[in-house]
């Protein structure tokens, strides 16, 4: 594992608590707000994972 995928992961989970408060609280701002976190953590995630197919393929 790199640092993007661990970073990503965290964010990803971030996203969702972030989402789930904004439901519980009725704030339509912070629900978007924790969506958009999941995606910059899954984005993150995904360049993480190729970098480390790449590292893997080169050995």
């Amino acid at each position: 594992m790199n640092t993007d995928q661990i970073k990503g992961a965290a964010k990803e989970v971030a996203g969702k608590v972030q989402q789930k408060t904004g439901e519980v609280f009725n704030s339509p701002e912070q629900q978007v707000k924790g969506v958009a976190k999941q995606v910059e953590g899954g984005a993150q995630k995904s360049y993480g994972n190729a970098k480390e197919d790449i590292k893997d393929a080169t050995k």
